[in-house]
């Protein structure tokens, strides 16, 4: 990488008390539609297809036994990672570093378009640093839940993964090995090295295709342009400007762009206190804290964000049974 990086902070020990990350270890990234949560250990712990609300596939934030996840970290011990933004971006790497070497895993998700198709995408590219190092691939989705079984094949340019309530391909060039409905790999990477994968979810017809390192690097290129292009509407010029980038962006990512809502959160479940009640689901809009939303977004100057939840909130009031 040529630019310097946003930070995340770094991460602290994994809870020895209850085996998860800390959510506060986790970075996002999302398509305006949803989201994934990606761990400092290279796990995708949360994602939900296509909409905010819809049934999890990665859920391993809640249950690491039964959730399901989608993992890429060093095959061997004794590593340590980092989190950062690409600058002014909601893409997001994770670096590990060891002995052996030094590779990072870039993850976001291309922005849908207006009219696009309702298939959403997650971009996992494998880029070698320093040294020599060999990075573990575990997709293990649990569909709806946890609660549907599925069945997992291999295909051309990689494998399939298909239950009663929807499907997911990944396309990769790795040879991949299927056990127990998971899908594995085991890649080597050296500097400059490049692999990608990307998981796509539709219905039942859904195959992976071949994703060339070429395309995959414009989908990066796309990412950067919408992300630093959205955010040149920023008129906030003082000192604390990457701060305030980030939580611009983290809340336009908390934006269902086909209706403008805002959701409160990207996740349900997670209690304030483990063991406590205050478990709620998220994902939906609360107008206390849209309002505080859209107040930092429109003293920030994106009129179009508040325009658009208005609307939304608008139709709301005049036609509740319409679906949201």
């Amino acid at each position: 990488m040529t630019e310097i990086l946003s930070p995340l902070p770094q991460p602290a020990a994994m809870s020895t008390s209850t085996g998860y990350l800390p959510i506060e270890e986790h970075g996002v990234i999302g398509d305006l539609r949803t989201v994934a949560l990606v761990g400092t250990d290279g796990t995708i712990d949360w994602y939900c297809p296509s909409r905010f609300d819809a049934p999890s596939v990665f859920a391993a934030l809640l249950d690491k036994e039964r959730g399901g996840s989608f993992r890429i970290a060093p095959a061997h011990e004794g590593w340590k990672s980092r989190q950062l933004y690409f600058p002014d971006t909601n893409i997001l790497i994770t670096r590990f570093l060891s002995e052996e070497g030094v590779a990072e895993v870039i993850d976001f998700m291309p922005v849908m378009r207006p009219g696009d198709g309702g298939r959403d995408r997650v971009v996992r590219t494998v880029l070698g640093i320093r040294g020599e190092l060999t990075l573990r691939v575990e997709v293990d989705p649990r569909f709806d839940y946890g609660r549907v079984e599925h069945e997992t094949q291999l295909a051309e340019h990689g494998a399939v993964f298909r239950s009663s309530a929807g499907s997911l391909a990944l396309s990769t060039r790795a040879p991949l090995e299927i056990r127990d409905g998971r899908a594995f790999a085991e890649v080597k990477v050296r500097p400059d090295d490049r692999l990608t994968f990307v998981l796509e979810n539709g219905d039942g017809e859904l195959r992976p295709r071949p994703y060339g390192e070429d395309e995959a690097r414009g989908l990066f290129v796309d990412a950067v342009d919408f992300w630093r292009g959205w955010l040149r509407q920023c008129r906030y010029t003082g000192r604390w400007r990457e701060t305030v980038y980030r939580s611009a962006l983290t809340l336009k990512l908390l934006t269902y762009q086909p209706t403008g809502a805002i959701v409160a959160a990207a996740t349900t479940s997670l209690p304030e206190q483990l063991g406590g009640e205050r478990n709620w689901d998220y994902r939906y809009t609360w107008i206390r804290d849209a309002a505080f939303s859209l107040y930092a977004l429109l003293r920030l100057g994106f009129t179009e964000e508040a325009s658009a939840f208005m609307e939304w909130l608008t139709l709301r009031f005049r036609a509740p049974s319409v679906a949201t």
